[in-house]
C-alpha cells in the first residue's frame, strides 16, 4: 500500500448541523476498495485518482494527536464521508483503531459511517468513548437482497451481515442507524425494498434511518457507473439517458410513492428519519446521560 503526504487530519465544518452533527472531519485512508457502483467520491471534483487503489496518509495518528490537543473545543469527528474507515487493510494496520484511542484520550466524540463488519472490532473503545462523548454509528444499506447487493457493492458484507452489525452496537448501547442511500432508479427502489429494509432494521434496534431517494452522478462518476449497468443490468443505460440526461441528480421515479411509505412505517416504529431529530436525539440524550453520573 501506498503513503500519501498530508498536512492535516482535522477539518472544522462550516455547518455542524447539516451532517449529523459533526464538528469536524477525519479520513486516515485515500480511496476505497469496496468497488459500490454508484459512489460518488469518483467524481472528478473530488481530486482522488485511482479511487479504487487504497492510500494511507503519512504519519495520520502523530498529526491527529497533535492537532486534538490544539483545539480549545470538544466535538464529534465524523470519519466516512469519502472513503470507508474499515476497508480491508485497516484489518492489518489497525489506523482506524487506534485513531478512535486518540478520540478516547482527548474526550472527543465519534461519528462513524461504514458499509463493513469490522466496527465490531471496535466495540470495546466506542463504548469507552460512548461513557463520556457522543457516538453515532451509521452503517449503509441499500437492498434488503442480498444478491443484489453482490452487484452493487460487490465488496463488502452482504446486507444481512449488516444488519447483524447494527444488532450488535445497538445491544452495546451505541447509538445506530442506518444510511438508506442511494436508493437507484429502476434497481432498488421497490415498496418491498423499503419495506423489508425498516422491518428489518426495527428488529434491530435502529434508532434512526435517514434516506436518499435518488442518485447523484456527474462527470467520470456518470460513465463508471453506466458501465457497471451496462455489465449487469442490460439496456437500463439507456433508460437512464432518456430519462435523466445529464443533470446531477437522478430521482426514483417512484420517489413520492415510497416516500410515503417510508414515512410512515418510520413513524409506526418510532425510528427517526429527519437530520435535526437524529442530531438532537443522539447529542441530547447523551446529555442527559451524563448528567445522571
Amino acid at each position: 500500500m501506498r503513503s500519501i503526504p498530508t498536512k492535516t487530519m482535522i477539518i472544522k465544518n462550516s455547518n455542524p448541523r447539516s451532517w449529523f452533527g459533526t464538528d469536524y472531519t477525519m479520513n486516515i485512508y485515500k480511496g476505497c476498495c469496496h468497488g459500490c457502483i454508484y459512489c460518488d467520491s469518483r467524481s472528478s471534483c473530488y481530486g482522488i485518482e485511482n479511487f479504487d487503489e487504497v492510500r494511507i496518509k503519512e504519519n495520520s495518528l502523530d498529526i491527529i494527536e497533535r492537532e486534538l490537543l490544539r483545539k480549545r473545543n470538544k466535538g464529534v469527528i465524523g470519519t466516512g464521508s469519502m472513503s470507508d474507515p474499515y476497508n480491508t487493510f485497516e484489518k492489518k494496520l489497525n489506523l482506524t483503531r487506534e485513531a478512535l484511542k486518540i478520540l478516547d484520550k482527548n474526550e472527543f466524540g465519534v461519528s462513524i459511517a461504514t458499509k463493513s463488519n469490522l466496527i465490531l472490532r471496535d466495540i470495546d473503545i466506542l463504548k469507552k468513548i460512548n461513557s463520556h462523548s457522543e457516538v453515532c454509528t451509521k452503517i449503509t444499506i441499500t437492498t434488503f437482497d442480498d444478491e443484489l447487493g453482490k452487484i452493487i457493492e460487490p465488496h463488502v458484507p452482504k446486507t444481512s451481515e449488516r444488519f447483524k452489525v447494527i444488532q450488535e452496537l445497538s445491544k452495546n448501547g451505541i447509538y445506530t442507524g442506518i444510511l438508506l442511500m442511494p436508493i437507484l432508479p429502476f434497481i432498488n427502489d421497490s415498496e418491498e425494498n423499503i419495506i423489508n429494509i425498516i422491518e428489518r432494521a426495527k428488529d434491530c434496534g435502529v434508532k434512526f434511518i435517514y434516506p436518499n431517494f435518488g442518485v447523484t452522478l456527474r462527470q467520470n462518476q456518470r460513465e463508471y457507473f453506466y458501465n457497471r449497468l451496462d455489465e449487469n443490468f442490460k439496456g437500463l443505460r439507456k433508460k437512464y439517458i432518456e430519462r435523466f440526461g445529464e443533470r446531477y441528480y437522478y430521482p426514483s421515479p417512484n420517489i413520492k410513492n415510497i416516500q410515503r411509505i417510508f414515512k410512515n412505517y418510520c413513524e409506526k416504529y418510532n425510528i427517526k428519519y429527519n437530520m435535526e431529530d437524529i442530531i438532537n436525539d443522539y447529542k441530547h440524550s447523551k446529555i442527559e446521560q451524563l448528567k445522571l453520573f
